[in-house]
């Protein structure tokens, strides 16, 4: 297993650094890229790594396996950061909830919570000591990369975690888990607060290891109303950000929050401390940027099936999206969700590729 890197070890001068500085709303030659799930099964190489590993949990706890498949699109396409290769439910799992993946399905787990009870059962962990294997795996792909773009380390949110631990697995409806939430309040807050220590130390310890910066996935968090996203979700993200190691190596590390279908509280999620908001597909970027103005930088926010349309619409729609965001800094492009199984690669190339072409006019 390889050790983390002491600081002196890493490359000093990140070669493209497009990405931090955008998250910081400084100055760029282009508009930095990167795409959701941009390590993954649209591409044959992660297909073949994952058949021959045997299955995803091992590619996820192996940490040259992990480092091979975050590589494996920066070889293809021009993206400007590489993004850690792990799964939001590592932390459940080191709670003792029991991951699996079935052939054809989502996640599960063997332990569910269900009362207060099993929420004061939960143990107390190192989370970092625990899923070592993932902050082995930033160091060894901080070796790898060698200065060329940053890592991007990450994790799920309290409130998307919770939903998994509760429910089980995904859900449709998510009945389990908001019928907990509101005929057990007290005992949410108690799972959400255990989590949200847990994201804490997490991401610090990726930072440690050397991610150059974060994203909270509260992939769950636009199925609640207003009040209880506020008291459920963007309350535990808000604390989680107040305790992140804001600096290392010498740089700022850029937060970045996205809460999937969470366009109506841009304001409240600017008001979180966070650095960028990652938007999805259904909020006009030239909106969120009048909302939320030079506060934060934006993230996003391509429909992912776009990628299934001809190169020319692929390109059309990467312009629109930069004509709505328009000219100065503070934008981060990216895929409004993760990229699907079924898209052509070569569809990735032309909107990489656009992107950086049609950006230029903008950063003048």
């Amino acid at each position: 297993m390889s050790l983390p890197l002491r600081e002196s070890e890493y490359a000093v001068t990140l070669k493209n650094d497009r990405l931090l500085r955008a998250l910081l709303g400084e100055p760029v030659d282009v508009t930095p890229v990167w795409m959701m799930r941009q390590a993954g099964r649209y591409l044959p190489e992660y297909r073949a790594t994952r058949k021959q590993a045997g299955d995803f949990l091992t590619v996820c706890k192996t940490p040259e396996l992990a480092c091979e498949v975050t590589m494996q699109p920066l070889r293809r396409y021009a993206f400007d950061a590489a993004i850690l290769f792990s799964d939001i439910l590592t932390i459940p799992d080191a709670l003792g909830q029991g991951l699996y993946f079935s052939e054809g399905e989502g996640p599960k787990f063997h332990k569910v919570i269900r009362s207060a009870a099993d929420v004061e059962k939960l143990p107390e962990v190192d989370i970092a000591d625990e899923l070592s294997y993932v902050t082995d795996a930033v160091s060894v792909i901080r070796k790898e990369l060698n200065g060329t773009v940053p890592l991007i380390g990450f994790s799920g949110s309290p409130w998307t975690l919770a939903t998994y631990m509760i429910e089980g697995g995904s859900s449709k409806d998510f009945r389990i888990a908001k019928q907990f939430m509101y005929d057990n309040p007290e005992a949410m807050h108690l799972l959400l607060e255990k989590l949200a220590d847990s994201v804490t130390d997490y991401l610090n310890a990726q930072i440690r290891a050397g991610a150059q910066a974060v994203q909270i996935f509260d992939t769950w968090g636009g199925i609640l109303s207003g009040n209880a996203y506020r008291e459920f979700s963007l309350n535990y993200m808000t604390k989680i950000v107040s305790k992140l190691q804001k600096e290392n190596e010498g740089r700022r590390v850029p937060v970045i929050i996205f809460t999937k279908n969470g366009g109506q509280w841009l304001e409240s999620i600017a008001d979180s401390g966070c650095d960028a908001i990652g938007l999805d597909w259904t909020t006009e970027i030239g909106d969120a940027r009048s909302r939320v103005g030079g506060r934060v930088a934006l993230q996003g926010n391509m429909d992912p099936t776009i990628l299934y349309a001809s190169p020319a619409v692929i390109r059309e729609e990467v312009a629109t999206i930069l004509k709505s965001f328009g000219s100065g800094e503070g934008h981060v492009f990216n895929l409004g969700h993760g990229i699907t199984p079924e898209v052509n690669p070569d569809h990735v190339s032309h909107f990489v590729e656009a992107v950086h072409e049609y950006s230029e006019q903008y950063h003048r």
